[in-house]
């Protein structure tokens, strides 16, 4: 079980929460990159590249090594589980709800169509959903 009160979580989504960080994460699923790669497509400093980083390090999201001058970044995917996990409790919720939502409005056609074939010829029902 996911523990959902952990600091690691909440450094997941504040790393996660920055447009720039997302893509750099996507970049780095395709295989290790310099923070000079990372940087290219952004067209931002190695300083601004290495802050965003730094984000992602402390979040647990990447891990960086240095050969010679050059640092290279990996993806550790493991962090990403355990936001993944959290998020499951909530989709979960969200399918039981929409599932419930569907039946109300088969239900609600059912009726509609029931009521349409009691009416006498030429006339049509009144209500309908979408002039709820």
């Amino acid at each position: 079980m996911v523990e959902f009160q952990t600091p690691h979580l909440d450094a997941v989504f504040h790393a996660l929460s920055d447009p720039t960080r997302r893509a750099i994460l996507h970049r780095l699923s395709e295989g290790e990159h310099t923070i000079s790669e990372l940087a290219t497509p952004f067209n931002m400093s190695l300083a601004g590249a290495s802050k965003h980083i730094k984000v992602l390090e402390g979040a647990g999201l990447v891990r960086r090594h240095v050969q010679g001058r050059t640092h290279f970044c990996q993806l550790e995917a493991a962090r990403l589980a355990e936001a993944q996990q959290w998020l499951r409790t909530y989709e979960r919720f969200w399918t039981t709800r929409l599932d419930d939502l569907e039946e109300i409005l088969r239900e609600e056609d059912r009726a509609s169509a029931r009521a349409s074939e009691q009416l006498p010829p030429g006339q049509s029902a009144k209500k309908s959903r979408s002039t709820k």
